[in-house]
């Protein structure tokens, strides 16, 4: 395996280290949210949790492992009550995969969950919304506030976020009269590159939304960790209890990291997320992360795999949730 010098800035400093808090993972194995890309297909995001334990994440985080919820089976077709494909599957997925989150935040864990699809949001938005009003760091290479015409509302991977606030069949938002999960003044929108393409974003419907937006064009301007320490103003306000962090891949360039539903162009480097994760991570704050959109099916070498771990270790160990002065392993 490799080490956790692939990846990243060459000169980081690493925060006072917290292992008395640790950290717990919780798998996802969910596809429920994505389209197939062609008759027959069936995502392969679900594979990610197995995928990325084989790596050794576990180990090179120092991390529990709580085990994987299991998913329905998947399905295509569009689920008429709800208009979304696996929709009573998430309907059902969801408060399950929010209590297994919730056992690792009761007992003051910081929770790593490993998707599946982006659908799996709503399973840890739900279990904080038990617990509180928590912020959300959205990281990811889309805003996934779509709304019809646009033919991704049927698939809950492409409008996790419009759910988690509110937006969408009662089914899906209110699950045990929670709605919404995340309120819209709680979460930022960090990384995205899909703003102003009117054939994918009701640009003004975003810019209504009262999130605070940060496009890649904007945190590149500010410096990622510029950009993410302005976002911390927002999830780090006394009266939220915490905030939540989702990371979608696909918010790198496809160029880097093709092992993705969404190949649009351009998108963060490996260091620019690293860096941003880093700076999120080391907040006191901060209850949990959730990675997402993986696809092991593209990745045959497992090479990806090694990349988002290296990410992840090195992040970890900047916030001074790894202690470093342990070699790593691999």
């Amino acid at each position: 395996m490799a080490g956790i010098a692939c990846v990243g800035a060459a000169n980081w400093s690493v925060a006072t280290p917290r292992p008395q808090r640790g950290v717990e993972i919780v798998g996802a194995p969910s596809n429920l949210g994505l389209r197939p890309l062609r008759p027959g297909h069936v995502p392969g995001a679900w594979r990610t949790p197995q995928v990325l334990r084989t790596h050794g994440l576990a180990h090179r985080l120092g991390a529990a492992d709580r085990g994987d919820v299991p998913a329905p089976a998947y399905t295509p077709v569009r689920d008429p009550a709800t208009g979304y494909r696996n929709g009573a599957g998430l309907v059902a997925y969801t408060p399950l995969l929010a209590q297994q989150i919730g056992a690792v935040l009761d007992g003051g864990r910081l929770a790593l969950v490993l998707g599946g699809d982006c659908s799996v949001l709503l399973g840890s938005a739900l279990a904080l919304k038990r617990r509180g009003r928590y912020g959300l760091l959205f990281v990811d290479g889309h805003t996934d506030f779509y709304f019809p015409p646009h033919a991704q509302t049927s698939t809950a991977a492409g409008t996790d976020l419009a759910l988690a606030t509110g937006h969408g069949p009662a089914a899906l938002v209110d699950i045990e009269a929670r709605a919404p999960y995340v309120r819209e003044a709680d979460a930022v929108v960090f990384g995205y590159r899909d703003y102003g393409a009117p054939d994918v974003v009701d640009t003004e419907r975003f810019l209504r939304a009262a999130f605070a937006r940060y496009p890649l064009e904007r945190v590149r301007s500010l410096g990622t960790s510029a950009a993410m320490r302005d976002a911390l103003r927002t999830l780090e306000r006394p009266d939220l209890d915490g905030f939540w962090i989702h990371v979608d891949v696909d918010v790198l360039d496809p160029g880097i990291m093709p092992a993705v539903d969404s190949f649009d162009p351009g998108g963060m480097q490996f260091a620019e997320l690293e860096d941003a994760l880093a700076i999120a991570l080391a907040s006191s704050r901060v209850v949990g992360m959730e990675l997402t959109i993986y696809d092991p099916d593209l990745d045959a070498d497992g090479k990806l795999a090694e990349r988002l771990i290296a990410i992840l270790e090195r992040a970890f160990a900047r916030a001074g949730l790894i202690d470093v002065r342990k070699p790593a392993t691999g």
